[in-house]
């Protein structure tokens, strides 16, 4: 006798009560279940899945103790004018008015530029609220080819440091974009030796290094099925760093752990938490190099979906953890950077709950990649730390 699963057994009598089994009515009409537009396939653009589960859900609209941003800007350099301009992205006065509703006591504005630019960003964020605002300078990289660089560059750091800057930012763009003719030709690694001077003035003048290198691993793999990135990649298909002339992820951090080890006397930020799919690998880091912290800017994505290992990893390196979110003020293509209120919400949320699968930016679709995060449920100390405190200190900021 010929066995009939309960699927089968369901389907059957579903079939048996209709009076015209080929035939379906839907809201008065009759309609064939082959044109049934919820038949139809979805693309995976247009894929939006509620999930079903039932789990608290905790809102924190305000940090439990003050915030020190690491990561954001507020500012960017227009490299078309002569002098170099900069390019603010939001009005203090906005800014402020959310920072007191989140409780962020300061943000650091790691693009303040350099030469007239940087001068403009301080005199704009800066000095008027020394205590809010903090303003880092970039490296001079597109006078790499003038004589005598290497001893301008430091020189431009001393003299950042005197017109107040609280630190630098080198951006990927060292090891991924800058070449030996600016533009064209091969480019520039990370631990190029014509940079030894800068870092060393960073550490002559306690000018924490801000440093992002590389990306995630998957843009430097193909584009394809396999990618958990595909469809940021998709989106963005010059992100990929996949087959041409670029250094591999792990190339790219083994140079600047190099610099890092050249220089024990400069303090250096790893932002994006180093390499944040890593955490095994970052640890060694911090283990070997005492002069190295990092910093969690767009990264939550990352940590909250390994949230076990995380945790063991802040309460760890609880002392060299500094909050960042990598804000952007007025839009941004990515938005899990975009400034606004929800942003730090849900960083507040990840930091200080132990709530499950969450979304770790506000988008419809999850904008790295397509899962969700858990919260961390840090204690107060050790919240106190990462808030505030560990940045605090490297900015050396008075208690």
């Amino acid at each position: 006798m010929k066995t009939i699963s309960r699927r089968q057994l369901l389907a059957g009598l579903g079939a048996a009560a209709l009076t015209a089994p080929e035939l379906t009515r839907v809201a008065g009409q009759t309609q064939n279940p082959a044109q049934d537009p919820a038949k139809s396939p979805v693309l995976l653009k247009d894929y939006e899945p509620k999930s079903m589960l039932h789990v608290p859900e905790t809102q924190v609209l305000r940090s439990k103790y003050p915030v020190i941003d690491f990561h954001t800007h507020l500012s960017f350099v227009n490299r078309n004018a002569k002098p170099e301009k900069a390019n603010f992205r939001a009005k203090r006065e906005d800014i402020l008015a959310v920072m007191d509703r989140k409780n962020v006591r300061m943000m650091v504005n790691l693009t303040g530029g350099y030469g007239a630019a940087l001068e403009e960003t301080i005199n704009y964020w800066q000095k008027p609220a020394p205590d809010r605002f903090a303003i880092c300078v970039e490296p001079w990289f597109n006078r790499l080819r003038e004589a005598g660089y290497p001893q301008f560059q430091a020189d431009q750091i001393v003299r950042a440091s005197q017109l107040g800057a609280r630190g630098i930012k080198v951006l990927k763009t060292l090891g991924l974009f800058l070449r030996e003719e600016i533009t064209t030709g091969p480019l520039v690694k990370v631990d190029d030796r014509r940079f030894d001077l800068m870092w060393e003035a960073a550490g002559a003048t306690k000018l924490p290094v801000a440093i992002h290198t590389s990306d995630p691993e998957a843009f430097f793999l193909p584009t394809d099925r396999y990618n958990e990135r595909y469809e940021e990649l998709s989106a963005h298909p010059d992100w990929s760093f996949h087959g041409r002339d670029f250094p591999s992820n792990r190339e790219l951090h083994e140079a600047r752990l190099r610099v890092v080890a050249r220089h024990p006397q400069t303090q250096f930020v790893l932002l994006h938490v180093g390499n944040a799919e890593d955490l095994p690998w970052v640890s060694e880091w911090l283990d070997k190099y005492p002069n190295t912290h990092v910093e969690i800017g767009a990264r939550i994505g990352e940590l909250g979906r390994q949230p076990r290992l995380a945790r063991k990893f802040f309460d760890r390196y609880q002392d060299r953890i500094l909050f960042g979110t990598d804000a952007v003020p007025q839009g941004f293509e990515t938005p899990q950077q975009v400034f606004n209120e929800k942003l730090y919400e849900i960083y507040f949320r990840f930091l200080e709950t132990e709530d499950e699968y969450f979304d770790y930016a506000p988008s419809k679709v999850p904008p790295q990649g397509r899962w969700r995060i858990y919260g961390l449920g840090l204690p107060d100390e050790l919240l106190k730390k990462v808030y505030y405190q560990n940045a605090a200190r490297l900015l050396r900021l008075e208690s």
